[in-house]
């Protein structure tokens, strides 16, 4: 296996995944596909330290922020809870913490299925309330929090205090939504998460209002300074200033105590009145959990154990295939309607044909369904036992379902796909994947937006976008098309036009050419004439990119198609540069390699790293020799001690950050 190729794939499909869920509310894999690429991911970092990458989604804590908001920075960051998904791993946090030699009491509390919240209170008046974003920075959404009744404006006392807690939607207020939804004709909110994370991101206070969100508060990041020293009398402090805990939290002994609240709440969940999906089980004394410390993602004294997925039964009446922008073909199954979780489900992907095959699928089938993280709809195995003789064997189809071009599948490949470069569903799919958010950005032109303009016959190919505006007066007689609305479609476009080389690089949608492999093709040739004159060894000199992705470029910039659509983007004068700031050379760190490790509490590891390589300097994951400088935050490691044993220069992070002599936004 090709370790270095692997880590890339693996870290380029999490990363994928977390923006999706962070992001859009939407998974494209699976929680039991996400957790066993993490650890997959996780192994071979430790194997192959060297090979780590900045932007390794195990370092992550969250999600990105999101647009739209004031940016906050967390005074104390926000960390993720380790989760965990079975009992063995829930007795190993245990039996590690006893092998450290502590026998600490613990709490367990239920894992509300909504979203991160800190609130800050002055004097006892709530003034700020912020996502947990990036667990560094995330997004102000003061004005939104007020609306939340069950988080106080005021406190008992005039205290000044931050808070963490939980933002969710009650099961009642959800059902009582979707009626009123549904005679509006206006689509469900699928469900409790969903639902308060869409509300909380809605930019009117007043609508936010509408969705009756609820608040728990479960955290203080800081109660020595109140002279606490157990997190339930955290809990009971918190509650006494007038913040609303869950009354659910026990206190427990040992491992037995913490098992029997587990199966407890499992059989009592469903009559909750809220969703959760687990339990969070907590170190109780301060001092230990101080002790035990945190990576530089979870801290050390607590776990979150997860349910396990629900599952429910039901008939695959048919099998669906469709057509992506790349031409990938993906099987989908047509099933008996089918309640999940409180949603109803009709459909599910099956993904490709060698996952059909190895679970023997068939049309006629009942299979279970359940909901992967209690939220995207998956396939699981089909009840042989079920089978009346009439179920018809899966059957791989040979043509393009759209254009009827036939199919191809290459040896070192899962799925099928339509090489027919002007078949109908790919250009929609492409046109769509062009003006995303993340390729070119083109606010209005969503996918049903998209697919109108593409029917219409306004948009047949990328470049139409920018010749929109010439059907100006066929959109103003459109349903929902406003003056206003239209000026700023056009002006969205026109903005597009000044984007920096790797977001029109990643827009045409070249195979295989993500959105970190366009940066990386945009800052090292520069300009997109560069680009189409590279060859193949220059391309597979590039570190991440292989010979498949170089024959992928080298084919893209070959097709007389693609060769006129970039001729004609050129007419439309969209920027073909790379735009990027000058690296300021710095002593300090010119041609110096430098190794972070521990957590640094005033600027995330990802931003450390860009800033130094901004001054010139390089950033590796392994302490050697040939190490300059280790940046140490808390918790620094075994990184640090081999810094000590090797003599290597140590900066703690205020020696890092004056050195930088820059402020850090």
């Amino acid at each position: 296996m090709d370790v270095k190729k692997r880590i890339n794939e693996l870290s380029e499909i999490l990363n994928e995944a977390n923006y999706n869920y962070y992001m859009k509310d939407t998974s494209i894999i699976t929680d039991q596909e996400f957790d066993k690429y993490l650890m997959e991911l996780t192994s071979l970092e430790m194997e192959y330290p060297n090979l780590k990458r900045k932007d390794s989604p195990t370092q992550r804590v969250g999600g990105d922020v999101l647009k739209g908001f004031k940016k906050v920075n967390h005074r104390i960051p926000m960390l993720s809870i380790e989760d965990v998904f079975n009992e063995e791993e829930i007795f190993n946090f245990e039996e590690r913490i006893r092998k450290e030699g502590y026998h600490p009491e613990y709490v367990c509390e239920l894992k509300i299925d909504g979203l991160s919240v800190s609130a800050y209170y002055e004097n006892g008046l709530l003034v700020r309330a912020a996502t947990r974003g990036n667990g560094v920075t995330g997004d102000d959404i003061t004005n939104n929090a007020k609306t939340i009744k069950s988080l106080p404006l005021k406190l008992k006392k005039e205290i000044t205090i931050e808070v963490r807690g939980e933002i969710y939607m009650s099961k009642n207020t959800l059902k009582e939504i979707n009626k009123q939804r549904e005679e509006e004709n206006k689509s469900l909110l699928q469900n409790c998460r969903n639902a308060a994370s869409g509300s909380i991101k809605l930019l009117n206070s007043k609508e936010v209002a509408k969705r009756n969100l609820e608040c728990f508060i479960y955290h203080l990041p800081n109660p020595e300074d109140y002279g606490i020293k157990t997190h339930a009398e955290a809990l009971e402090f918190m509650e006494s200033l007038g913040f609303r805990t869950n009354p659910n939290n026990r206190v427990v002994k040992d491992i037995k105590g913490i098992m029997n609240f587990i199966r407890e709440k499992e059989i009592l969940r469903e009559n909750l009145p809220y969703d959760i999906d687990g339990i969070v089980i907590k170190v109780n004394d301060l001092v230990t959990q101080k002790k035990l410390g945190s990576t530089s993602k979870y801290p050390r004294w607590c776990i979150a154990y997860k349910f396990p997925a629900k599952t429910v039964y039901t008939r695959l009446i048919d099998i669906l295939f469709t057509v992506g922008r790349t031409g990938q073909i993906t099987p989908n199954a047509i099933l008996e309607p089918v309640i999940v979780q409180g949603s109803t489900i009709k459909r599910a992907t099956l993904h490709n044909e060698d996952n059909i095959r190895n679970k023997d699928i068939r049309i006629g089938d009942i299979v279970s369904i359940y909901k992967a993280g209690d939220v995207i709809p998956a396939v699981g195995e089909p009840l042989i036992e079920r089978r009346t003789g009439k179920e018809v064997p899966f059957q791989m189809i040979e043509n393009c379902p759209i254009c009827n071009t036939k199919l191809i599948r290459h040896e070192d490949e899962a799925d099928y796909f339509c090489p027919n470069p002007n078949c109908p569903a790919r250009h929609i799919e492409g046109l769509i994947h062009f003006a995303s958010k993340e390729a070119m950005n083109i606010e209005g032109l969503g996918d049903s937006i998209m697919e109108d303009l593409y029917n219409y016959g306004y948009i047949k190919k990328i470049s139409d976008i920018y010749l929109l505006h010439h059907h100006r007066k066929e959109l103003e007689q459109l349903e929902g098309y406003g003056q206003k609305s239209i000026d700023k479609l056009f002006q969205n476009i026109e903005n597009s036009k000044q984007n920096s080389l790797e977001k029109l690089l990643f827009g045409l949608g070249i195979k295989q050419v993500g959105g970190k492999t366009a940066k990386t093709l945009a800052s090292i040739f520069k300009t997109l004439d560069n680009l189409q004159k590279a060859c193949f060894q220059e391309l597979t000199a590039i570190p991440d990119i292989g010979p498949i992705i170089a024959k992928n470029i080298i084919a893209y910039f070959s097709d007389e198609e693609n060769q006129k659509l970039i001729a004609e983007l050129k007419e439309h004068n969209l920027n073909m540069t790379y735009l990027s700031k000058e690296k300021e050379k710095d002593a300090n760190f010119l041609g110096k390699t430098f190794v972070l490790t521990g957590t640094l509490s005033k600027i995330t590891r990802d931003k450390a790293s860009s800033l130094i390589e901004d001054k010139g300097g390089k950033t590796t994951s392994s302490v050697t020799k040939k190490t300059s400088v280790v940046i140490v935050g808390d918790n620094p490691g075994s990184k640090y001690d081999k810094a000590i044993n090797l003599g290597i220069e140590i900066w703690n992070e205020e020696a890092f950050l004056e050195k930088l002599n820059q402020e850090v936004k």
